[in-house]
Parts: C-alpha cells; structure tokens; sequence
C-alpha cells in the first residue's frame, strides 16, 4: 500500500483541495441548510441579527471560501515537500507513540491554534492590515455558515500557518491532523452560525464558559474590535477583548428554549447593504 508520504505532488493537491472542499461543503453545507432553511422559522427567536445577508454575500462568502481551499491545499503540498525532506515531525505509524499521544497530541494542538489564532486575528485588526486583508472577512457583518473559509488569500496563508508550524514543532499522526482539520471545520462553521444553539447561562458555567459561542463571533463581526477567540474564550478574558454586553446579549438571546417561537434579544441591525 502506497504511504500517503510517497506519493506525487500532483496527486497530494487533488487529495488535500478535495477533502478541504468535502469538509467544507459538508459542514457548512449542513449548517446552512439545517438550520436557514429547514429549521429557519423553528429557530427565528435564536436569530442573532434580525436580518439576512442578500443572495450576492453568500456567493461571495463562497467564493472566497472556494479560494481558500485551493490555498489550503498548496500549503499542504509545501508540508508534503517538508516532510519528504525530513523538516517535519509526522508520522504515520501509530505504534510510533501510541493511542495516548495521538489524543494529547490532538489536545495540544487545538490549545495551540487556539492562541495562533488569537494573536494572528489581533494582528489582522492592525489599522495597516485591515482594510487591505482582512476587511475581505469583515464585509459578512452579519455571517452564514459559507463565511467559514472566506478570506483575502493573504490571510488564508496566515490561517494555514498554524500547521507547518505545529509539525516542526512536535510529533503529530496524519489521522491526528485529519481530526483537527474536522473539528476546526465544525466549530467555524458553528460561530458563523449566525443563531445561537447553546442554552441560557451556558457562557456563565464554569464546566462550559470557556467555549466560544455562536453569539461571540458573530458580536466580533458586527462590532469589529471585541471577540477575537477562536474556539476558547481564555484569550480574551486574559487580555480584556470581550464585548462589555457579550454576556449580556447572549442571555436575551437564549431566554426561551431552543425549540420555541417569538423574538427575544437580537442584535438590532439594518439588513447588509446592496
């Protein structure tokens, strides 16, 4: 059997831009569907903005995100190239270091993404960088599931660069990097969800606080400068970048159960201009 390792640059594109776009289409897919159309009316007292984006900014959100992945997949080939010149700490062999590594390790990386992500989105809102690159994210004021991936191609490298990082610095399983891939997708796509799934006080527990909401990335996309976590709400606790009304907010928006009718607290907004 051929190692994922030893096969030709070509082929490793076709199979990294392919599994990005499934993982992709999949989750955010899912989200958009479940959730903006089938469950839409069901959910509307969960809707965190009142309005919804026009037809033209999902297509863009889209395009953009179509971009990313074919970004994604040519620094997966360039991490291809690095391990067969021996730069990377990847293996493929799970007896390497077992079953206990492989889940540490999985840990350890999103611990670290989760910081990476919290000084490279900092770095982003640098008034020099901003409207250049990262404003490209910022025009979805009001984001759905498709805003996942939908970055200036120079902020995609930057996103991406958690990875040749990680793999230089500590031993980490193809399958290790394939589940983080799969979560990292799942909770994007969450906190561009635009409706807030969680149950009231769920940002006040101290078993569940720590986890980023829906609700928190989208307050980061209509007021620019708060919320900068990614999965864990560590960094902006220690550097004092949640929105003064996060909780706040969170609590009228989740004030009646999930399943239930009537609007409760959104986020009053115009609906995005044409």
């Amino acid at each position: 059997m051929t190692s994922v390792f030893d096969r030709p640059l070509s082929d490793v594109f076709l199979i990294i831009s392919g599994t990005t776009l499934l993982r992709y289409l999949f989750f955010a897919g899912f989200a958009y569907v479940a959730v903006w159309i089938v469950l839409r009316s069901r959910l509307l007292h969960r809707r965190i903005q009142k309005s919804f984006p026009k037809a033209k900014h999902l297509r863009r959100e889209i395009g953009y995100s179509l971009l990313t992945v074919l970004i994604f997949a040519s620094v997966g080939v360039g991490m291809h190239m690095a391990q067969k010149a021996g730069y990377t700490l990847m293996y493929s062999d799970f007896h390497e270091y077992g079953w206990g590594y492989f889940f540490f390790s999985l840990a350890a990386l999103i611990v670290l993404h989760d910081a990476y992500f919290y000084w490279a989105h900092r770095l982003m809102h640098h008034p020099k960088i901003f409207a250049r690159v990262h404003l490209v994210h910022h025009k979805s004021t009001d984001p759905s599931p498709w805003a996942a991936l939908a970055f200036h191609p120079f902020e995609a490298v930057l996103e991406a660069g958690i990875l040749p990082m990680a793999v230089m610095l500590f031993p980490l399983h193809v399958y290790t990097l394939l589940a983080f891939l799969g979560f990292m997708m799942f909770l994007n796509v969450l906190g561009h969800l635009g409706f807030e799934l969680y149950p009231k006080g769920f940002t006040k527990s101290p078993l569940m606080g720590w986890n980023n909401t829906a609700t928190h990335h989208n307050m980061h996309h209509r007021y620019f400068n708060y919320n900068y976590g990614l999965y864990f709400n560590w960094w902006d606790r220690i550097m004092g970048t949640n929105h003064p009304k996060y909780h706040e907010t969170f609590e009228r928006i989740t004030s009646t159960p999930l399943i239930g009718s009537g609007r409760t607290g959104s986020i009053e907004v115009a609906e995005e201009g044409a």
